[in-house]
């Protein structure tokens, strides 16, 4: 194993240390709980929102921390759920008075914890909080840690669809629904070309064969629905093009498309995975409205990429098009 580390029980604490020197002006990180906040609260009066979940996808979530995304994200341990008491800590931190809204991945862990700790500031300090839930890849309807899809690619959409509505003063229950209406109307699918090697465990976490591929791979390595001989990269997007288009929810408008990289490819393959996957959605007669391509939700070293789609309404545009200034999404200021 070669990675730019001190030690394996120290990558996430060491990461967090790197990332608040890195933006001082848009980042304050508590290194005692492992929670990343923006360095200026929001405003009085504007709903807050909180995510997270296990380090190693980043910019997912600490880097969507910003104006017009999230308020506060807590990493939890390598592909390991944050804790309650430090969901609560954030959730009541960040709230000012208008609620706060967290935003969770479908994993088991990642559910329980995030409700437990609703529950936990709810009776501490009365905060309102609501809760959506992502649940967006299609490759398989339950997994080794979820009831349900897998949440991926559609939380950064969500994130920053909600964090817009949030930005501009709807209430708590507007955030959530528009969150809401988000997710149900994403749909994505993974391909690996390799596996990811955790620090802590120092060898790829699955074994795949140089002249082989694992298509509907998770963002933690969990298996996919099938391994097939490497393919070239027209074949592969057929792959992933084919059963999002499937399970995506029928409508007139178009489409916010994430061709996003899972952490060991480069911007190269990424851009020209892209150009095949455009390929064949204006083949289905598919309009791209917005598109995002690059490392967004990785797995740590992981070679391949994912297609996220979210048939997207002029609301969701509109949020979309808004205003972000994050260390991870940047436009419009």
């Amino acid at each position: 194993m070669k990675k730019l580390i001190n030690s394996v029980d120290d990558v996430v604490s060491n990461a967090l240390t790197g990332m608040a020197a890195a933006h001082p002006d848009r980042l304050r990180v508590d290194m005692a709980r492992h929670i990343v906040y923006r360095a200026t609260p929001k405003e009085d009066g504007k709903v807050a929102i909180v995510s997270g979940g296990g380090s190693g996808h980043e910019p997912l979530h600490g880097g969507f921390v910003g104006t017009g995304m999230l308020d506060a994200a807590c990493a939890g341990e390598i592909f390991t759920s944050p804790v309650p008491d430090q969901v609560s800590a954030a959730t009541a931190a960040v709230d000012r008075g208008a609620g706060v809204l967290h935003i969770v991945k479908n994993y088991t862990g990642d559910v329980m914890n995030f409700d437990m700790a609703a529950e936990m500031v709810a009776a501490e300090s009365g905060t309102q909080v609501a809760t959506v839930i992502t649940a967006d890849d299609v490759a398989v309807e339950d997994s080794l840690y979820t009831a349900g899809r897998r949440g991926v690619g559609v939380t950064v959409i969500v994130e920053k669809i909600a964090g817009a509505a949030a930005e501009q003063g709807l209430s708590l229950e507007q955030v959530a629904a528009i969150a809401k209406r988000t997710s149900e109307s994403g749909r994505s699918m993974g391909v690996a070309l390799t596996s990811c090697t955790v620090p802590a465990n120092g060898k790829p976490s699955f074994d795949l064969p140089d002249d082989e591929m694992e298509i509907g791979i998770g963002i933690h390595g969990e298996p996919g629905r099938h391994r097939a001989k490497i393919a070239p990269a027209d074949e592969i997007a057929k792959q992933l093009v084919d059963p999002v288009l499937a399970e995506l929810p029928d409508g007139d408008h178009g489409v916010i498309a994430l061709l996003n990289g899972m952490g060991g490819s480069p911007l190269l393959e990424l851009y020209l995975m892209y150009g095949e996957v455009a390929k064949r959605l204006e083949a289905a007669g598919v309009k791209v409205e917005r598109s995002l391509v690059g490392d967004y939700i990785t797995s740590l070293d992981m070679a391949g990429c994912s297609l996220t789609l979210v048939r997207a309404d002029e609301e969701m545009l509109r949020l979309w098009d808004a205003p972000v200034d994050t260390p991870g999404l940047r436009w419009g200021v």
